[in-house]
C-alpha cells in the first residue's frame, strides 16, 4: 500500500495536495497524542466512567451547534487564514492545559478547543476539496486520510510512553509543539483559499432546515455519522476498559496503534476503488464487517482477544472513513460546499453524541460488554441504510 501512495504522490510532490498531506500528518500527530490520553485525563477529574461519557456528550452538543454558527464565517473568509488562526489558538490552549490544575479552567478550555476543532476541520476539509479535481476527490481524500492516520499509528505509542513515564501534562506540551510545526509549514507553504460566496447564509435555523430537507445530503450525513459513532466506542470507552482491567496507559497506546494500522494500509486502496466502481458496495461491506465483529466481542471475555477483534474491525473503517466524506462532496453542487460542508461535519458530533449518550445510559443498568451489542446494532442499521444511496462513480465525471 505504501508503494501505491508513493507512486501517486510522486508526481504531486510540490503541489498543494502533497503539502496538505504533510501538514495533515503533523497536525494529526497532536490530535493523536491528545486522543490517547483524553479519556484518562477526563477521568482524573471526574473519577467515574459514566460522568466521563456525559461530559463528552455535552461537549459534542457544543461542537454540533458551532458548525452551524460558523457557516457565514466559512463562506466569506479565507479558509487558509482561519486554519492558521485556529492552530495558533490550539497551541496556547494546550500550554494552558499542561499547567492547569483547576477543574473549572479545564472545563472552559475543553469548551474552547471543542469550538476551535470545528473551525479547524471545516477549513482544512474545504482547502483540500478546493485543491482537488472532480475526478480525483476520493483519491485525494484517501491520500490525506492515509497520512493523517499514520499519525494515529505513531501518536498513541508516543503519547502512551510519555504519559506513563513523565505524566499526562507533558503530552499537552507535545501537542502544542507539533501544532506549532504544522502552523510553520502551513505558513511557509503559502496555501490560501479565499474562494467563497459574496452573500453569506446567516440564518442558522434556515441552514439547518435546508441541509436536511435534501434526502441525498441527509443520507450521506447519516452514514458519515456512523463512522464517528464507532469512534466514540474506540477512543472514549475502550481506553477506560483497558485501565480498569489492570493494564497500564501504555496499553492504550498499543491498542490505538493497532487500530490505525489497517487505516493506513487500506484507506487509499478502498478510496481509489470507490472512485472507479462506486460507493454503495464499499459502504455495505464496511458496516457489515464492523457489525459482525462487534457482536463477536459481546460473547468474548478475554480482553486481548476483544482488542484484537476491534483492531480487525478497523478494516471496515478503512472502507468508510475517507469514502463517506468523498461521497458527500460528490453529491454537492460547486458552491454548496461552502454552505454545507460545515453542517456535514456535525455528523462527527451527532455520531459521537449518540454513541456516548446511549453508551453512558446503558452502563447505568448493564455491564460493559453490552456496549458491543449496542454498537454492533448501530453498525447493522447503517449497513441497511447503505442500500439506499446513489452509486456515484467519479471516474465517469467530466
Amino acid at each position: 500500500m505504501g508503494i501505491l501512495v508513493k507512486k501517486e504522490i510522486r508526481g504531486y510532490r510540490f503541489t498543494r495536495i502533497a503539502k496538505l498531506s504533510i501538514i495533515g500528518l503533523i497536525v494529526s500527530l497532536s490530535a493523536a497524542y491528545l486522543g490517547t490520553i483524553w479519556a484518562v485525563y477526563l477521568d482524573s477529574f471526574l473519577n467515574n466512567i459514566i460522568f466521563v461519557g456525559f461530559l463528552s456528550s455535552a461537549l459534542t452538543v457544543i461542537s454540533f451547534l458551532s458548525y452551524f454558527f460558523f457557516i457565514p464565517l466559512i463562506e466569506k473568509s479565507d479558509k487558509g487564514k482561519i486554519f492558521s488562526y485556529t492552530l495558533l489558538l490550539f497551541i496556547i490552549s494546550y500550554i494552558l492545559f499542561a499547567i492547569n490544575r483547576n477543574f473549572y479552567l479545564f472545563l472552559a478550555l475543553a469548551v474552547f478547543i471543542t469550538i476551535l476543532y470545528t473551525l479547524r476541520i471545516t477549513s482544512f476539509g474545504i482547502i483540500v476539496r478546493d485543491n482537488s479535481e472532480d475526478k480525483k476527490v476520493s483519491r485525494n481524500e484517501g491520500i490525506i486520510y492515509t497520512f493523517m492516520n499514520i499519525a494515529w499509528v505513531v501518536g498513541p505509542l508516543v503519547a502512551g510512553f510519555v504519559a506513563s513515564s513523565f505524566g499526562i501534562n507533558w503530552v499537552f506540551i507535545l501537542c502544542a509543539l507539533f501544532v506549532f510545526f504544522g502552523l510553520v509549514i502551513f505558513r511557509v507553504s503559502v496555501i490560501k483559499d479565499s474562494k467563497g460566496k459574496k452573500k453569506a447564509d446567516k440564518n442558522m435555523f434556515k441552514n439547518f432546515i435546508e441541509f436536511f430537507k435534501d434526502k441525498k445530503r441527509a443520507l450521506a450525513y447519516t452514514l458519515g455519522g456512523g463512522v464517528n459513532l464507532w469512534w466514540a466506542l474506540i477512543y472514549l470507552f475502550i481506553p477506560l476498559m483497558i485501565i480498569r482491567s489492570g493494564l497500564g496507559a501504555l496499553w492504550i497506546g498499543y491498542f490505538l496503534f493497532g487500530i490505525a494500522v489497517p487505516l493506513i494500509l487500506f484507506e487509499y486502496v478502498f478510496s481509489k476503488w470507490a472512485g472507479k466502481h462506486g460507493f454503495k458496495r464499499i459502504f455495505k461491506v464496511g458496516y457489515l464487517l464492523i457489525s459482525i465483529l462487534a457482536l463477536v466481542c459481546f460473547f468474548v471475555s478475554n480482553i486481548y482477544l476483544i482488542l484484537s477483534l476491534l483492531v480487525l474491525a478497523s478494516i471496515g473503517m478503512a472502507m468508510l472513513e475517507p469514502t463517506t466524506e468523498a461521497y458527500f462532496f460528490d453529491i454537492l453542487k460547486e458552491k454548496e460546499k461552502y454552505r454545507f460542508y460545515g453542517p456535514y461535519n456535525t455528523a462527527i458530533d451527532a455520531g459521537n453524541f449518540i454513541g456516548k449518550i446511549f453508551a453512558s445510559c446503558l452502563l447505568i443498568f448493564l455491564p460493559f460488554n453490552f456496549l458491543f451489542l449496542l454498537f454492533g446494532g448501530f453498525m447493522f442499521l447503517f449497513f441497511l441504510l447503505s442500500f439506499k444511496i446513489k452509486n456515484v462513480i467519479e471516474i465517469r465525471r467530466k
